[in-house]
Parts: C-alpha cells; structure tokens; sequence
C-alpha cells in the first residue's frame, strides 16, 4: 500500500513531503503499541502509521465513540485494533489499560504518550483549575502510562519503547501557554531521567517536539483567527507547517528497531521555526 503526503508552500506550489512508508513493510510486524490520545489528529495518525507496518495497536482516550471509530480504521490495514476509554490523569484507569491491552493484544512493546491538554489564557488570569487540568494530564499522565508500561515490559523481560509527544514551546516558551510548556518541559526531563535509568531494562525513551500541525485541533484551538494562524506562518522558515503524516514518519522510525541505539533524546519537527524565534506574538 503507497502513501502520498502533500502540502503546499507560500507561492501555492504542491511541496512534495513524502512518497509513501518511511520503512519497509512489516517493519512494526507482531509489536504491540498502545497511543493515548489516539482517537483524533496526530495520534490516530501515527496508529495509524503503526498498523500499516504491522502493528497491533490499542487507542486510548476519554471518548469512546471517537477511539471506537479510530480501531474501526485500524482494522482495515489487517491487524488487531482495541478501543480503551481512558483518562490517562487516573492510576487505576492507566492500570486497566494495561492490563486490558495486554490480555486481548499480548504483551506491549511500544507506549506514545500523546494524550495532552491546552488551550491559550493570560498567565495572571489562570485559575488554579486551569493550571491543573494541563499539568495533570501531560505531566502526570505521561508519568502514570509510563511508569506501568515500563513495569510491564520488565516483566516480560522483552523490554520496549516509550515515546513521549511534547511542543517546542516547552524549549522557547511562548506567551499564554505557561501551564503546557511548564508540563511538557518536565516530560522532556522525564524522557531523558528515565532513558538513563531504564536502559538497563531494554526499555527506551525519546520524544519529538512537533511545531504547528496543518488541519489539527490545536492550530484551530490556539490560532483560530486566520490573521494570528497566518503570522506563525510567517514564522516558519520552510514556509508551511507540517503534515501529520510526517510526524508519523518519525514517530514509527523511532519506536522501530532501527532506532535501537536511540534513547534519551528530544526530536523537533517544525521546519525551523524554533531556531528562529523563542517568543511569538499571540
């Protein structure tokens, strides 16, 4: 099955990304992955990634109607699909996840921690709710799936692979999002705290900080005025903003066995944008 991934520069010309599967087929044949938030945007696609190349995925998300549709898409590329409700801020609802997944897909190889919270509000003006609704989800909930992955790994002596999803702006900071950089700056410290402490259990740790998104939720949610979203355009030095096919692309090379030696790292996916700018206009 080929793959054919375009988007369009500033000058309106078609900008070929990809020409179809960053690996061979096959390459995730027989692995085992869970990615929450995986009903919608960037994580459905990298699942769906994932099951091209031969993986059994299970999606995980507060809706179920959304992770349902998604094992549904799964399901046509051949493999096995699972749908868990889950709200990855609850230990005991990471632990039935787990479980769940291993008892009906077998033994999990590959954790993408993508389940993440943010919207744009005054630093001064942020309720103490507000705060704890992002650092709860991207921060803890990173901590809760990875820490019972990992025990799950162990167990089988297999080990595996955790790969977190977190934002340039955890690195340059940006304006109206402290509780999102703030939260996902500690899981880039989780990711490199844990490759050196799990690596002796055949366990590894990266993460990719993806920039602006083309036709995801959080480009419309942070940059809803046209006016606003055509400025951090303007910030991107390769003049369009990525395509979620090639944050996939990324996403299965590093939880593949081709990455083996690979631990510890963050990756930035943003066409340059954080090498030019450290704050942004909102």
């Amino acid at each position: 099955m080929s793959m054919n991934f375009n988007s369009k520069a500033d000058g309106g010309e078609e900008v070929l990304t990809a020409k179809g599967p960053m690996l061979r087929d096959g390459a995730l044949k027989g692995k085992v992955a869970i990615v929450t938030g995986g009903g919608t945007g960037l994580g459905r696609e990298m699942a769906k990634t994932f099951a091209h190349l031969g993986c059994n995925v299970c999606v995980a998300s507060r809706k179920q109607e959304v992770i349902e549709d998604a094992a549904r898409e799964l399901r046509q590329f051949g493999v096995k699909a699972l749908a868990v409700p889950t709200d990855v801020r609850s230990p005991e609802q990471v632990d039935a996840l787990i479980e769940r997944t291993t008892a009906e897909l077998g033994p999990i190889d590959i954790l993408v921690n993508n389940a993440a919270g943010n919207f744009t509000v005054k630093s001064l003006d942020m309720s103490v709710n507000a705060w704890k609704s992002v650092v709860e989800i991207v921060l803890n909930g990173t901590w809760f799936c990875s820490q019972r992955a990992a025990r799950a790994m162990t167990q089988t002596g297999r080990g595996g692979v955790i790969l977190n999803i977190v934002s340039t702006h955890a690195m340059t900071g940006n304006p109206y999002t402290v509780h999102s950089a703030s939260a996902k700056a500690g899981v880039i410290a989780m990711t490199k705290t844990l490759a050196v402490e799990w690596a002796s259990l055949g366990i590894r740790v990266n993460a990719i900080a993806p920039g602006p998104i083309e036709d995801t939720g959080a480009v419309r949610q942070l940059w809803p005025d046209p006016e606003k979203a055509a400025y951090v355009l303007s910030q991107i030095p390769a003049g369009r903003m990525a395509n979620k096919a090639e944050v996939a692309d990324m996403a299965s090379y590093l939880v593949s066995d081709y990455a083996s030696y690979i631990t510890g790292s963050t990756f930035v996916i943003d066409g340059g944008r954080w090498l030019s700018k450290g704050a942004f206009s909102m």
